[in-house]
């Protein structure tokens, strides 16, 4: 699994009349901090692009728990806990405010597509290969992979014979 944190300070123009965090901003939030984590990897996403290829979004699901309100300090919290896998990879958010109460969840599926064309392309390898040493075996096992039978893991008391 991958991680990153991001913080960002709420400004007055990205509330609404509530004094919350208008809920379109959200979606901002979450491509900093993927773009940010995407940087600390060592991704670009302009070279990416300069290569032809384009990530938009396929899908997004926000959840809010709490608001955010003018000059919070939120840590966004982005976390690959799957691998990429064939064109898409699926990021999942966490924002935190500043006593570490969670606000608001979310994902987003990202699609690798050809600037071209439109259409879903592979990931590219650099990316993979920078993705990779996140991911145990059992995470990089795809749907169709049966997990590992654990080895020394007792029985459920209901199986065992008496």
């Amino acid at each position: 699994m991958y991680q990153s944190d991001t913080q960002i300070r709420v400004r007055y123009a990205e509330t609404d009349q509530m004094g919350y965090v208008y809920h379109g901003n959200y979606a901002a939030y979450f491509e900093v901090c993927r773009t940010e984590a995407f940087r600390q990897l060592g991704i670009s996403y302009k070279a990416l692009e300069a290569d032809g290829v384009g990530m938009p979004v396929g899908e997004i699901r926000t959840r809010f728990r709490r608001p955010a309100r003018y000059d919070d300090l939120l840590t966004v919290r982005l976390l690959l806990k799957q691998p990429a896998e064939g064109s898409r990879v699926l990021f999942e958010y966490e924002i935190y405010n500043e006593a570490q109460e969670l606000l608001t969840e979310g994902h987003t599926l990202m699609v690798f597509v050809s600037m071209a064309t439109g259409r879903p392309v592979p990931i590219p390898p650099a990316i993979q290969a920078k993705l990779a040493p996140y991911f145990t075996d059992e995470e990089t096992a795809g749907p169709l992979t049966p997990p590992k039978a654990p080895t020394d893991a007792p029985a459920p008391a209901a199986f065992l014979k008496k």
